[in-house]
């Protein structure tokens, strides 16, 4: 009767494992789309606001560097004045008329007058050249801190994608330790009433079964809560139903060629160096006020008593007029010298900026590169654990069933395996996420 009841355990333990195997493909329901990482990627870009602002502030800095270069052209007006002066009673001859009354305020040059005139103006001073420079490298900046904020949401929707895909798979694997357990409890039920093993065992069993229980429960909620975290950038509603793509984790690149990818397309050395440009022309722009603006104007049109081209005697109306202003500098109290200061502070401080970027690119780039690796080659061994924890925990059973082994030793033996499985879905993620901060200095996803 004994061996007979071994000879069952062992079937239904076989029948179980196999189960407990088919159980870790984590079930989807029909209704659940799946996501791919690239589709996450693009929805995260239309929703996560902090990319969004990085975007526009992008589009403003070129439409600030397109005003700054409107600003060496000349600008064209087309003004339009009619103007009205009371009369001082006397009689005099302004403009083409003849006995007309003058007016009283003697600024105005009539009773009636009207203004249709072009005007070109056009001023040239080394600000305007230096504020095109400054506008160049802000727009420069800004495109360089939209790339940042670009990588910074792929790393970050990469975490939380396969943290979702980590959260699934440890729902799998712990509702397989359940199932475990449960079995593992009738079997020491059925051994207990066959009188192969005490009660103490069903006890050890059925305390497993129920922690096992509310590990599942606990690694629901988990599953739960990766799913709306991801959601909230994904979708209008976060209770979507969704289950990412399960796909095998992608090769690392050479060192060298991270290395050099890194130095040439580094968001974070491009922002510090625009900047450090920005800060040199606002110094040029500061200094430039010590110099002369050269203003040049044009009008042509029409300032007369009278609307129109010919005045009463056949006069021209029409005309133009062309004048040239240099306004030399000569004192304002030291404040462009302060200014000119002020700017030079900026710069330097600009200068260890940029000296502090290149030094944490070096140090960024080893330490995340070492860690994908490591990541990487721990891969292999967290596969190994688990393959070998199932082989433990079927043995273990085994010797169990046979009367050789303690419960004490199957309850370890299933912890064992459930920790392997648990270790190996971080691993993944951690190597993911790893290979995600080195493309975010890399620029290559």
């Amino acid at each position: 009767m004994a061996k007979a009841l071994c000879a069952s355990l062992v079937v239904s333990g076989a029948a179980a494992s196999a189960q407990s195997a088919a159980s870790l493909a984590v079930a989807t329901p029909a209704e659940s789309q799946q996501i791919t990482l690239d589709e996450a990627v693009h929805l995260a870009e239309k929703n996560e606001p902090n990319f969004a602002a990085a975007q526009a502030q992008a589009q403003i800095a070129r439409l600030d560097h397109s005003v700054a270069v409107a600003g060496l052209l000349p600008s064209v007006t087309y003004h339009n004045q009619y103007l009205f002066t009371q009369g001082n009673g006397s009689n005099d001859r302004i403009g083409q008329t003849t006995n007309s009354a003058a007016p009283r305020f003697i600024a105005n040059n009539a009773i009636h007058e009207y203004a249709s005139q072009g005007v070109v103006n056009e001023t040239l001073g080394l600000q305007q050249f230096s504020a095109v420079s400054r506008a160049t490298a802000q727009e420069a900046q800004a495109a360089a801190e939209a790339e940042i904020a670009r990588r910074g949401l792929f790393a970050a929707v990469v975490n939380l994608y396969y943290g979702v895909a980590a959260a699934d798979t440890k729902l799998a694997v712990l509702q397989r330790a359940a199932d475990e357990a449960d079995h593992f409890f009738h079997l020491t039920q059925q051994r207990e009433q066959a009188r192969e093993a005490a009660h103490a065992d069903v006890i050890k069993a059925e305390l497993t079964q129920q922690q096992r229980t509310r590990d599942v429960e606990d690694a629901k909620l988990a599953a739960s809560k990766a799913h709306l975290e991801l959601g909230v950038l994904l979708f209008a509603d976060p209770r979507t139903s969704f289950h990412t793509e399960s796909t095998a984790p992608a090769a690392l690149p050479d060192r060298a060629e991270v290395e050099a990818d890194a130095s040439k397309n580094n968001a974070e050395l491009k922002s510090a160096l625009a900047a450090l440009h920005a800060s040199e022309a606002d110094v040029l722009s500061a200094r430039a006020a010590y110099l002369p603006d050269l203003g040049l104007n044009f009008t042509y049109g029409v300032d007369a008593p009278q609307f129109a081209v010919n005045g009463p005697d056949a006069s021209r109306n029409l005309g133009y007029s062309a004048s040239a202003t240099l306004d030399i500098p000569v004192w304002d109290w030291l404040s462009t010298e302060h200014k000119v200061k002020q700017s030079e502070i900026h710069r330097d401080l600009a200068k260890v900026a940029l000296s502090t970027a290149q030094r944490r690119l070096i140090a960024n780039l080893s330490e995340f590169y070492d860690e994908a690796a490591t990541a990487r080659d721990q891969l292999a061994s967290l596969d190994a654990s688990v393959t070998a924890a199932n082989e433990s925990l079927h043995l273990t059973e085994l010797r169990y069933t046979g009367g050789e082994g303690s419960v004490l030793e199957v309850v370890d033996a299933q912890n064992t395996l459930v920790a392997a499985e648990t270790a190996q879905a971080d691993g993944v993620v951690r190597y993911q996420l790893a290979l995600a901060n080195l493309q975010t200095l890399t620029g290559r996803f």
